[in-house]
């Protein structure tokens, strides 16, 4: 993990291997920003138009190097575009901050240390930067030869960020790093799971992670096999899971405060390697489903980053696991499962099995009776057509609380669009044989899919649906903070719901 400090070194004392400033889009040129004074007086007042001959513009992304002039104690200055400069008396956007800082980190693979001057006006500043970095650092080596690892090579990660321009002994600007370095400890954590080869990641090797890190950190962990899930009734989970060698697991992890006055549960799609079943996915679509649990590892990290954060809130996390695969024991189209709800539900489709993982957790979830629920899963394909690859739908029971979890979403840099969930739709979903269909109408499958898990959900009970199938894996160049991978899209959403609902705004 890379470090974080609050230096209280100067841009021209910093030693290190790099420098990190920040430029923006002027009227008429590159504009240098603030905390890049002192590098831009190195360069004789002359950085911007340095910039300028080099054809950097300062636009959102974009990252130029520099060879460092005398009068600097690094070999290297990284100028990082801002975007537009604000106006006069305006602050930069954090998303912008968090994108630059991430773009930065990315940059520097393989160095030992960097500063990182960019505009640091207050706490929320911190925080932006400091993410920003420590998730632009993150590599995923695990499986990678010793050789390959050198940091000459790139591999390693930057190992250490050093944030200049804050106030380290300043309460807030203290614990917005603080915090930082946990969320993004945990996005990584997350980032880690949904990378890992699915051979080395079933259902009851995730388990036995999330026992692990529960004991470590006091967190009350129940994992029930597939022997209990039999005998309990959980017919979803165990008829996506009973085609696989490797059975599924209904793992719940309860975080506590003993001044909580609200409780959250948090549901996880978790199936770690999604063939499809006996309705096979084609070659071109199932190279990278083992992705498919990113949801279970969304809750996972958000859970823990809530209990090291200390938040006033009970949080509880279900990863609902299983593998789906096709053999002679597998669920097959036409089957009937009978759920944990009692409710029975006609299989048309086998690769349509999160919502039948997700469907006995809720029930199961429900039973505590928690303020809210929210599910989050890498769900449809349709909702990867409908809003594209870098941005998650979010679908509620009540619409006070979808729009919630959209601002909450918006405000900590993770895209998303709240999407309805229309009654005429669930009709499609009728079954002659049993109470309900796991599909229905084609058009607006990412809706369909949504009605069906409102139907699992306790009644009177405050629900959403963070469908994360576009963001949740990219497999494009990276960009800003995003990793060529897992992303841990959504860790940073619940975390956020968690502290609002501790500080008494649930939504």
């Amino acid at each position: 993990m890379t470090a974080l400090t609050l230096s209280t070194a100067g841009a021209a004392t910093l030693r290190a291997d790099a420098l990190v400033v920040g430029v923006a889009k002027g009227a008429k040129g590159p504009v240098v920003a603030p905390g890049a004074e002192p590098v831009d007086a190195a360069f004789d007042g002359k950085l911007a138009a340095v910039l300028d001959a080099l054809g950097a513009s300062g636009a959102d992304g974009e990252v130029t190097k520099l060879a460092a002039p005398a009068g600097l104690k690094v070999p290297v200055v990284i100028a990082v575009g801002l975007g537009d400069a604000p106006e006069d008396g305006a602050s930069y956007d954090e998303e912008l901050l968090r994108k630059a800082a991430g773009s930065a980190a990315r940059a520097l693979h393989g160095a030992k240390k960097a500063g990182f001057a960019l505009p640091v006006e207050d706490a929320s500043a911190v925080t932006a930067i400091a993410e920003g970095a420590l998730l632009g650092a993150y590599a995923f080596t695990a499986y990678q030869g010793g050789e390959k690892k050198d940091g000459k090579n790139g591999k390693q990660p930057l190992a250490e960020v050093a944030l200049l321009g804050a106030k380290p002994r300043d309460k807030e600007q203290k614990a917005a790093a603080e915090r930082a370095k946990i969320v993004a400890a945990e996005v990584n954590i997350a980032r880690d799971l949904v990378n890992t080869p699915p051979n080395d990641l079933n259902p009851e090797a995730f388990a036995a992670v999330a026992q692990a890190t529960a004991k470590e950190l006091g967190i009350k962990v129940q994992v029930l096999d597939d022997k209990a899930l039999l005998k309990g009734g959980y017919g979803g989970i165990m008829g996506v899971g009973r085609g696989s060698e490797a059975p599924p697991r209904l793992v719940k992890l309860a975080y506590t405060h003993p001044k909580a006055e609200k409780h959250l549960a948090f549901v996880g799609k978790g199936i770690t390697y999604d063939s499809g079943g006996i309705s096979l996915k084609p070659a071109g679509h199932n190279e990278t489903m083992k992705c498919d649990m990113a949801g279970a590892a969304a809750v996972f990290s958000a859970v823990v980053a809530a209990a090291r954060l200390g938040l006033e809130v009970n949080v509880t996390g279900w990863l609902a696991l299983a593998e789906n695969m096709p053999s002679g024991s597998a669920t097959r189209p036409g089957d009937v499962l009978r759920m944990y709800s009692g409710k029975t539900v006609e299989v048309l489709n086998t690769d349509a099995e999160g919502r039948l993982v997700l469907a006995d957790a809720l029930t199961k979830a429900s039973e505590e009776n928690p303020d809210a629920i929210v599910d989050v899963a890498t769900l449809t394909g349709a909702m990867v057509f409908a809003l594209g690859n870098r941005t998650f739908g979010v679908m509620a029971n009540d619409d006070a609380f979808r729009t919630s979890l959209h601002e909450i979403a918006e405000e900590v840099g993770e895209a998303s669009w709240p999407m309805p969930l229309p009654a005429d739709m669930r009709k499609g979903m009728d079954s002659p044989t049993a109470d309900i269909a796991n599909m229905g109408e084609r058009m607006g499958g990412g809706l369909v899919a949504g009605l069906f898990l409102k139907e699992f959900v306790g009644e009177g009970i405050t629900w959403a649906h963070l469908d994360i199938a576009g963001p949740a894996f990219h497999e494009g160049a990276p960009y800003g903070y995003t990793p060529k991978g897992g992303t841990g899209s959504a860790v940073r959403t619940l975390v956020r719901l968690a502290e609002r609902t501790a500080s008494g705004d649930l939504g």
